[in-house]
Parts: structure tokens; sequence; C-alpha cells
């Protein structure tokens, strides 16, 4: 698609992520994707994530503009968070990076003037 952009800039928001009013990560390394049509989107490294909450479940999904991601369920709530194992070249720093769907949880976004849920 002509005139269709995605970018990673690291950012220094502080990221809370529940659900179910359980923490199942936290961060303070976001990366931002900005994607033509999207709203931003936080990306958080893996070692910020509580894996132990987490299950892979076998969905997949093809991006043209990032690669094949890979989902997570949460406690029977199925896909709440995807990663790019292997991303297209460029937006190759998103790699292993998990993203939540806010639709499920409830995303925390601190920076220096405060906090907004998403």
């Amino acid at each position: 698609m002509t005139g269709h952009h995605v970018r990673a800039v690291p950012g220094s928001q502080h990221i809370r992520v529940e659900i179910g009013g359980r923490l199942v990560a936290e961060s303070s390394r976001p990366l931002l994707v900005h994607e033509t049509g999207m709203p931003v989107r936080y990306y958080l490294p893996p070692e910020d994530v509580d894996f132990g909450l987490l299950e892979p479940t076998g969905t997949h999904t093809t991006c043209p503009f990032k690669g094949e991601a890979s989902y997570w369920s949460f406690d029977g709530r199925p896909d709440v968070a995807w990663a790019y194992p292997d991303p297209i070249d460029s937006v190759t720093q998103i790699k292993g990076h998990l993203c939540f769907y806010d639709t499920v949880a409830d995303i925390t976004v601190e920076t220096a003037e405060g906090a907004e849920g998403l």
C-alpha cells in the first residue's frame, strides 16, 4: 500500500498492563509503534512480561508491514497479546516485544505529565 508507514521508536513512558486485576507486564522501556491508521501501540520487552501468566496459542497472523505475529492467552482469554518473533527488516527492533489488546487489558501509561489509561 502506498502511503502506509510503520515506525518504532524507543519510549520513556512507564507502562503497566493488568488483566483481570493481575499485573502481567510492567516496563519503562517500551517501543512506541506508530502505524498509519492505527493508534500508537506500546510493545514491551519480553523481560518485562510475566510469561508465567501467559500461554502461547496457535494463532498466527501476517501483517505486510511487520511480518508474522504469534499470540498469547491469559486465564482462558484467547489472544490477549501478540509479538513478532521475526519481523520484517524495516521494524526489526520490535522482535519478541509483546503488545496487549487494550480491549482486554488495562494499560496505564505514565509520563512526566501524569498517568493515562487506555
